[in-house]
């Protein structure tokens, strides 16, 4: 544990690269028609400027979280900041939408290897008492750059181009590798090998799901679709095979099975995916019926948003230590139970044809549902785990909620367009939040089982970090 003051510190430095991918992640989106022109390109040709980076951010997670218990989460972090920056500033330059294209694909590399560092840091530089509050702030941020992104990127794109949308993450990449150097600590390390056979199955199992699912929907779930997903489900069991046997093999597992043995840690992933799940697919159906259905233009449709990312960013901070005092299956089980409601709620308004003005009230609901969930759900699921496994628990919470993400996308994306078939387009845009409400509805019933952990800190825990 580090003196609070330095622990802030050092907060303050991962929150700035966190915001940096994700501000990535929604202001990319904004530049989306500015690269199909300028390339002259198809729709299925540009959605790769996002799929790649997706699937680039989500496959190496398992790997990158327990390269920082090997290498360092500082050296890592730094690492990950480096290349996403670099990478952002080859995207800016591509002259062609291949070379953007695989720029993007490294800053997903960049991202993944970042990701896991930040959570990994703050839950070894601050007690349990305090992680809370200290991921209460680090949700917020989040929730900053998600309103930061569509409208930012709106002025970039109107003044610049789609290419500045790429060169605003230059200052704030700079800016985060000299802060992690100033302020973030140098921890001890803990894993001493990394087993290749578990790094190479991750990879093509964790391959093979994401491109099934990022591509099936679309075309109509070809045999090629379909026998990629069943390889891939094979791969990850021969994953958790390998992980099983590492021992016996004579090294280390790249995710130790052990971990599971905590059940507030298990079901945190579990239910952290499930609000993946919902957050990365929620937004289209509605800004599809705010703009066609309502006639807002896109930028007003944005401001639409906004009490919900402001009410996430005020929540998070005040929720965060309230986690380090109450029952976590208190704020947990009220946060998915208010994003169901709301929902439901935003479902009937677009169904019924309701004043558009409500979606505000919805808005600013599932901005407190948004804040009830992220950092209770983080501080319990990570607050009891070992600290030798810290960075490879980061790396499978982060995977969850990301292939979480990649399946809500798809998964609501199909149901848009079958909505849209049988029952016309507003009303099938309405239907498709069902699916995300029934998602919600299995993460509601996990954390309910959340077990209330000890406060105090393992005797011994950094001393035997050095043995």
């Amino acid at each position: 544990m580090l003196p609070p003051a330095q622990a802030w510190r050092a907060l303050a430095a991962l929150c700035l690269g966190f915001f940096m991918i994700l501000l990535d992640q929604t202001i990319v989106a904004v530049a989306t028609p500015g690269i199909m022109a300028d390339f002259d390109a198809r729709l299925d040709q540009v959605v790769w400027v996002t799929s790649i980076y997706l699937l680039c951010l989500v496959v190496p997670l398992l790997f990158t979280g327990r390269l920082g218990d090997r290498f360092g989460q500082r050296t890592l972090f730094r690492l990950g900041i480096t290349v996403f920056t670099l990478a952002a500033l080859a995207a800016a330059l591509a002259p062609t939408l291949g070379l953007l294209i695989a720029a993007r694909a490294v800053q997903g590399v960049g991202a993944a290897i970042l990701t896991p560092q930040t959570m990994s840091v703050i839950n070894r530089v601050f007690p349990r008492e305090r992680r809370g509050a200290a991921l209460g702030v680090w949700g917020a941020v989040g929730s900053v750059a998600t309103l930061v992104g569509p409208v930012l990127g709106g002025f970039i794109v109107t003044a610049v181009g789609w290419r500045g949308v790429f060169l605003v993450h230059l200052p704030v990449g700079i800016l985060a590798v000299v802060l992690a150097t100033l302020w973030v600590p140098t921890l001890p390390t803990f894993a001493r090998r990394i087993d290749a056979p578990s790094v190479l199955v991750s990879f093509l199992g964790t391959t093979a799901v994401v491109v099934a699912v990022q591509q099936g929907p679309g075309r109509g779930w070809p045999v090629w679709a379909v026998a990629l997903g069943v390889l891939g489900v094979l791969l990850i069991a021969l994953f958790v095979r390998l992980q099983a046997t590492a021992a016996g093999r004579g090294t280390e597992p790249l995710v130790p099975l052990e971990m599971f043995r905590n059940r507030n840690y298990s079901l945190g992933v579990f239910s952290i995916a499930t609000m993946g799940f919902t957050v990365s697919s929620i937004m289209l159906p509605v800004m599809l019926w705010l703009q066609d259905g309502q006639g807002l233009s896109s930028r007003d449709a944005g401001l639409m948003l906004i009490p919900m990312a402001v009410v996430a960013a005020i929540g998070s901070p005040l929720v965060g230590p309230a986690a380090d005092r109450l029952d976590p299956r208190l704020l947990s089980v009220g946060g998915f139970g208010t994003m169901i409601v709301t929902l439901l709620l935003t479902a009937w308004l677009m169904y019924s044809g309701g004043p558009v003005w409500v979606f505000l009230v919805a808005a600013g609901l599932l901005g407190v549902g948004n804040a009830l969930v992220w950092a209770p759900n983080s501080a319990t699921a990570m607050r009891t785990v070992d600290i030798a496994y810290m960075g490879a628990a980061a790396g499978v919470y982060n995977t969850g909620r990301q292939t979480g993400a990649v399946l809500g996308a798809a998964g609501v994306g199909a149901a848009m367009q079958v909505g849209a078939a049988t029952a016309g387009f507003v009303p099938g845009l309405a239907l498709s939040l069902l699916l995300p409400v029934a998602v919600l509805g299995l993460g509601l019933v996990a954390v309910a089982f959340f077990e209330t952990p000890p406060h105090a800190e393992p005797q011994g825990a950094e001393q035997r970090a050095g043995d």
